[in-house]
């Protein structure tokens, strides 16, 4: 079995015995993660949603369909990156995470980071992308500028020992409501591909 697929699993088995979290008892399922554990590129989305949380498994909905469109832009398939959140468990009616709820899964996330040790890791939207910027500081979001600013954009950074390059991407389902950001997601994508030494599905016709 994979080393790092093992310590996920006790990661995750940890999280489900020692969290002390409300979010927990009005969830249906733990939504921890998802894809290969030896990942170039790391996910990390906000919290699950409705459809997330009764499967256990993130980006499952619209917004994951639009993910995985993307992913084969640079010819990668979801068993080749990892998904995650940063919370774990979805918040009543998708609210925004409160500060007491983001510093409790906090460590668990930063755990799946060290173990995954991603080359990239791309923040899926403005709250994650401002919170993982700001060092996995609540206090110092707003410090942050938004996404429309930061997509595509590299930031080398490093987060407890692991050097990686963060390129913050706009949320897959906004791209549900204004269509027009699509473009802009795959020319964000092209900029990962060039990091990892993949090719753009466009610029392999051209070869």
């Amino acid at each position: 079995m994979n080393e790092n697929y093992s310590k996920l699993e006790l990661l995750k088995n940890k999280l489900l015995n020692e969290l002390d979290c409300p979010l927990k008892d009005n969830s249906t399922n733990l939504v921890f993660g998802k894809g290969n554990p030896n990942a170039q590129i790391m996910f990390i989305g906000e919290a699950p949603g409705e459809k997330e949380d009764l499967s256990g498994v993130p980006f499952v909905g619209r917004a994951g369909k639009e993910l995985d469109k993307l992913l084969s832009k640079i010819n990668l398939s979801i068993d080749e990156v990892y998904i995650a959140n940063i919370l774990k468990y979805r918040p009543p009616k998708n609210r925004d995470p409160k500060p007491d709820e983001i510093i409790k899964h906090t460590p668990y996330l930063i755990e799946q980071i060290k173990i995954i040790k991603p080359k990239v890791i791309s923040t899926l939207g403005n709250y994650s992308t401002k919170f993982i910027l700001s060092n996995f500081n609540y206090n110092e979001m707003k410090k942050v500028e938004g996404i429309q600013n930061l997509h595509g954009i590299k930031h080398n950074m490093n987060i407890n020992g692991i050097e990686t390059i963060i390129v913050p991407l706009y949320h897959p389902a906004a791209m549900l409501y204004r269509p027009k950001l699509r473009e802009d997601a795959e020319e964000d994508f092209k900029t990962i591909a060039k990091i990892i030494g993949k090719t753009f599905e466009n610029q392999k016709k051209l070869l």
